[in-house]
């Protein structure tokens, strides 16, 4: 039977932390990781836009 891992172990942002406290083992998680299956074919493109600081929709800044 394949052996599962604590879903918080798990998380990206904290694995690291488990690893080095001995919490998670590293090659259990790499198991984990190449068990996932591969869902990019789901994945949509985001678009963003970055508007400068003090700038508002007219791009002018604000209180000038």
């Amino acid at each position: 039977m394949a052996e599962t891992l604590d879903p918080r172990f798990t998380d990206k942002r904290t694995c690291e932390r488990y690893i080095r406290s001995g919490q998670l083992d590293e090659k259990a998680f790499e198991r984990h990781l190449k068990s996932l299956p591969d869902v990019a074919e789901k994945s949509a493109p985001v678009e963003t836009t970055i508007e400068a600081e003090g700038e508002e929709d007219g791009g002018e800044p604000a209180g000038g």
